[in-house]
């Protein structure tokens, strides 16, 4: 079973994809000049962790900014 799964929506129709707890999952949604690089990983204490970075599109693709940090809330007894 997956632990992440994504999906989007083209010219070409759906594609989705999976990722799991060793490889995690990693999108980059891009213009010519401007994008979101979308990582999914799992923290040292099994939680879910969401990353949004702004990279320089197509054109620069280098020089990542982390924008947000999602994180699983931990579980409240």
């Amino acid at each position: 079973m997956a632990r992440f799964y994504g999906s989007m929506q083209g010219t070409r129709g759906e594609a989705t994809r999976m990722g799991d707890t060793k490889n995690g999952f990693d999108a980059h949604v891009r213009g010519w000049n401007v994008g979101v690089r979308i990582t999914c990983r799992v923290d040292k204490d099994g939680k879910d962790v969401i990353e949004v970075w702004e990279t320089g599109g197509s054109n620069r693709p280098g020089g990542l900014k982390l924008l947000a940090e999602v994180k699983e809330a931990k579980q409240h007894d």
